[in-house]
């Protein structure tokens, strides 16, 4: 092979190899970020159980005496809180992700670019 023809054949592995590593990278962020909105919505469904668990429980301690049901009606409160905030939490991190490979089709527009299009 030529000279000029190498240097341009390995200019542009170099190209594909760069390219190729930062998909890569954006590929491991989104499943990342999936993985962390998969556990915040665990976590409001949790709470938002434990809630309806401590709802029927506050039905039925109303027909009981003094203070239990304030105890019973704070702590389903608590969780019906936490796992409202868990679950809007996971709906913000959602709906801020970035695009798939958006960093990667920047890059490689960029690149068209420089080259000239054809």
């Amino acid at each position: 092979m030529p000279g000029p023809v190498r240097e341009f054949a390995r200019t542009l592995l170099s190209f594909a190899l760069t390219r190729t590593r930062l998909a890569a990278t954006e590929v491991e962020e989104q499943a990342m970020r999936l993985i962390e909105i998969l556990i915040w919505l665990a976590t409001a469904l949790f709470f938002l159980g434990i809630a309806v668990v401590f709802a029927a429980v506050l039905v039925v301690l109303t027909y009981w005496d003094s203070n239990r049901l304030l105890a019973a009606g704070l702590f389903a409160a608590l969780f019906v809180s936490v796992g409202t905030g868990a679950a809007l939490f996971a709906r913000m991190r959602l709906r801020e992700r970035p695009k798939l490979l958006a960093a990667t089709l920047a890059e490689l527009e960029r690149d068209r670019d420089t080259l000239g299009e054809p």
